[in-house]
C-alpha cells in the first residue's frame, strides 16, 4: 500500500477504530433512552486530536464493509484525518462501543468487537513502510498487539521506524482484549525496545512493568531503552521522565462529564508538542489541559479541542 502522489504526513497512528454509541442520559444503560453516534477508537481519536491542532494526520485501520464503516470514512474526512490507510474487511462488522455515565469518576465501557474487530486484521504486507518510516511521528497502541495478524503488522511497522525519535507506544491496556496481564506484559516487553516514547496511565504502566508507583514505573521503562516516559495520573496530575529530566504537572480541575476521551486528547496534544519540540513542562501542561477540556464533553472525536481552546484554558498562547 503506497502513498505516491499524496501529501506528506506529520502523524500516522495505527490501531483501533469504531463507532461510539454514547448515552445522552447519565445512569445505567438499561435506563437510557437515546444515544449519540460518534467516531471512536483510541488510535483514531489521537489522529483526530492531532488534526484539530493543525497536524496532517492519518490512521492505519480497518472497518467492516457496512454502513458504520462508511460512517467512519465520512467522519474521518469531516474531522480532517487522511483516510488513505483505511480499508474494509468483508467478513467482519465495524465495532460499536457503549459507555455508562456516572460522573465524575466512573465511566464503564462496553466493547462489541465480536467475532473479531477488523482493525485487528491489519496485515504486515499491507503497510506503507516507506511512509511509516518517514513520518515525523508514529503512534501505535497496546490494543493492536493483542491479536494476529495485527501484532505482526505492528512489529513490521516498528522495525521500519528503527527507533526513530518520535515512535510512540500508547499503553492503552483493556483487559477484555487480553487472556491475562502476564501475556500483555510479555508482549509489551517484546516491542518496547523499538519505541522511543511510552505514554500510559498508572494502571497501564503497572501492566507493562509490574510497578504501580509512577516514578518506579517510569524508571523501569527507561531501563528498557525508552527515551521519554509519560505517566498520566488523572486527578494526581502527570509525570514525565527522561534519562536527564523529571517534570510533574498538577491536574487541571474541570467539571467532568465523560472521562473516556481525555487520554486521547492528551495524546493528540502530545503529538503536537513533541513535533514542536517544546520543553517537557510546556508539553505536559498543554496536553493536560487538552485532556481536561475533552473530559467536560460527552463525546471523544468531535470533542477534541483546537489550539485556541487550549490557549484560552491555559490563559496564554503556547510558545512556538
Amino acid at each position: 500500500m503506497q502513498s505516491e502522489g499524496r501529501a506528506a504526513l506529520d502523524v500516522i497512528t495505527m490501531g483501533r477504530v469504531g463507532v461510539d454509541l454514547y448515552p445522552l442520559q447519565a445512569g445505567p444503560l438499561e435506563d437510557v433512552a437515546t444515544f449519540g453516534r460518534f467516531l471512536g477508537g483510541s488510535a483514531t481519536n489521537v489522529a483526530v486530536a492531532a488534526a484539530r491542532l493543525g497536524e496532517r494526520s492519518a490512521v492505519i485501520t480497518r472497518v467492516g464493509a457496512d454502513p458504520f464503516g462508511r460512517f467512519v470514512r465520512r467522519a474521518l474526512g469531516e474531522l480532517g484525518v487522511d483516510d488513505r490507510y483505511l480499508a474494509e474487511v468483508d467478513h467482519l462488522p465495524t465495532p460499536v462501543t457503549f459507555c455508562e455515565l456516572f460522573p465524575p469518576d466512573r465511566f464503564p465501557i462496553y466493547f462489541y468487537r465480536l467475532p473479531k474487530a477488523p482493525d485487528l486484521e491489519i496485515a504486515p504486507d499491507e503497510l506503507d513502510l516507506e511512509a511509516i518510516a518517514a513520518a515525523p511521528l508514529f503512534w501505535c497502541t497496546v490494543t493492536g498487539l493483542s491479536a494476529e495478524p495485527s501484532l505482526s503488522a505492528h512489529r513490521r511497522a516498528l522495525s521500519a521506524r528503527a527507533r526513530r525519535r518520535f515512535t510512540v507506544l500508547d499503553l492503552d491496556y483493556r483487559a477484555v482484549f487480553w487472556p491475562s496481564v502476564e501475556v500483555a506484559r510479555d508482549t509489551i516487553a517484546s516491542v518496547i525496545g523499538d519505541v522511543s516514547v511510552v505514554v500510559g496511565n498508572r494502571e497501564e504502566c503497572a501492566v507493562a512493568t509490574g510497578e504501580s508507583e509512577p516514578d518506579r514505573a517510569a524508571e523501569a521503562l527507561l531501563s528498557m531503552g525508552v527515551e521519554l516516559v509519560i505517566v498520566k495520573g488523572g486527578p494526581h496530575g502527570v509525570l514525565g521522565r527522561s534519562a536527564t529530566e523529571r517534570v510533574e504537572v498538577k491536574p487541571h480541575p474541570v467539571e467532568v462529564v465523560n472521562g473516556l476521551g481525555a487520554g486521547d486528547a492528551f495524546g493528540g496534544a502530545l503529538c503536537h508538542g513533541l513535533l514542536a519540540d517544546w520543553p517537557l513542562e510546556q508539553l505536559l501542561s498543554f496536553a493536560n489541559v487538552a485532556g481536561a477540556i475533552v473530559a467536560t464533553r460527552l463525546e471523544c472525536s468531535t470533542a477534541m479541542p483546537t489550539l485556541a481552546e487550549v490557549a484560552t484554558e491555559l490563559g496564554e498562547l503556547p510558545r512556538a
